[in-house]
């Protein structure tokens, strides 16, 4: 299995999951790695560590989700990896809800959610992202 972070999805991406159908809620599984010190292009922004960054960001991206109808379901700091191999742990797991797939798209290719982005990219070492549905689980 090969394991590549990304910080922003490509558009093929957003492109699959819509193609996907469907008006029913999705979870979205949040693993996050983030840097030791924010990585801000603007020389002016505050030296802060890449979490805070990404709480710079998080923070208002909930409220906003939460505005669309989205929720998060889940969140902890990843403290132990106890089945299987990776090259570097992730630091945060999260669940968020959102109204469906096209919801989550909107929400995330919304002016809003540009504004605050800075943030994330500044914060971010890392991402995955993957789309889950409470259908076929176990």
């Amino acid at each position: 299995m090969n394991v590549e972070n990304a910080v922003m999805p490509r558009q093929e991406q957003l492109a699959g999951l819509l193609g996907l159908g469907g008006d029913q809620p999705i979870q979205m599984l949040n693993l996050l790695t983030f840097h030791e010190v924010a990585q801000y292009d603007d020389p002016n922004e505050p030296k802060i560590s890449g979490r805070e960054a990404y709480m710079r960001y998080g923070a208002p991206m909930s409220e906003f989700v939460a505005g669309k109808g989205g929720r998060i379901i889940f969140s902890a700091a990843i403290d132990h990896l106890v089945i299987g191999e990776v090259g570097e742990m992730w630091d945060v797991a999260a669940i968020m809800e959102y109204p469906s797939r096209a919801a989550f798209v909107a929400i995330a290719t919304s002016p809003e959610v540009a504004a605050i982005s800075h943030h994330r990219k500044a914060g971010l070492k890392g991402q995955l992202l993957i789309q889950c549905s409470p259908a076929g689980g176990l």
